[in-house]
């Protein structure tokens, strides 16, 4: 049985502790645990069924939104929502049965995977565990449009439109 100095001293103790760890960040409480940090982040364990390719920051957004492109389930497209309202793509959720790594560049042989990823500019490098990193496609600029190839895609609708009235 303890004596009342005992308890005494010991809530004091508790109270002395839990007060120093107020006071601490939650990296320097992971830090002095005696295990450190024992959770894996996101994306890191090689578990996971998707490949993640990030394309734009996630400090340019605000809130998120995740898209089922395709077969349902397979691949997400990660939309984020900038301050000003407008909405972009952060990054792809690739499943690992339809991608594969090969000299840490991902790769795919289904063809609607292949559409997305060559969208993307430059190489699809791995940034760390199950996570790439790729470029947006370029942003064009109001004064330079309509661009050679949209002027060609709206030529081809229009007589897509008028064989479709002459019928």
């Amino acid at each position: 049985m303890a004596t009342t100095k005992q308890i005494h001293a010991a809530k004091q103790n508790i109270r002395k502790a839990q007060k120093a760890w107020q006071n601490m960040t939650t990296r320097q409480r992971s830090l002095r645990q005696p295990d450190g940090r024992s959770r894996k982040k996101p994306g890191m364990g090689n578990q996971g069924e998707y490949y993640r390719v990030i394309i734009r920051p996630k400090s340019e957004f605000v809130t998120f939104r995740t898209h089922d492109v395709g077969c349902s389930g397979h691949t997400q497209r990660v939309a984020g929502k900038r301050s000003s309202g407008s909405w972009a793509t952060h990054s792809w959720l690739i499943h690992k049965d339809d991608a594969y790594v090969q000299n840490d560049v991902l790769k795919s042989n289904n063809s609607k995977i292949k559409q997305i990823l060559d969208r993307l500019r430059g190489t699809i490098k791995r940034y760390k565990g199950n996570i790439f990193k790729a470029k947006p496609r370029k942003n064009i600029p109001e004064s330079d449009k309509p661009t050679p190839v949209q002027q060609r895609a709206r030529k081809k609708n229009i007589q897509k439109a008028q064989r479709a009235n002459q019928s």
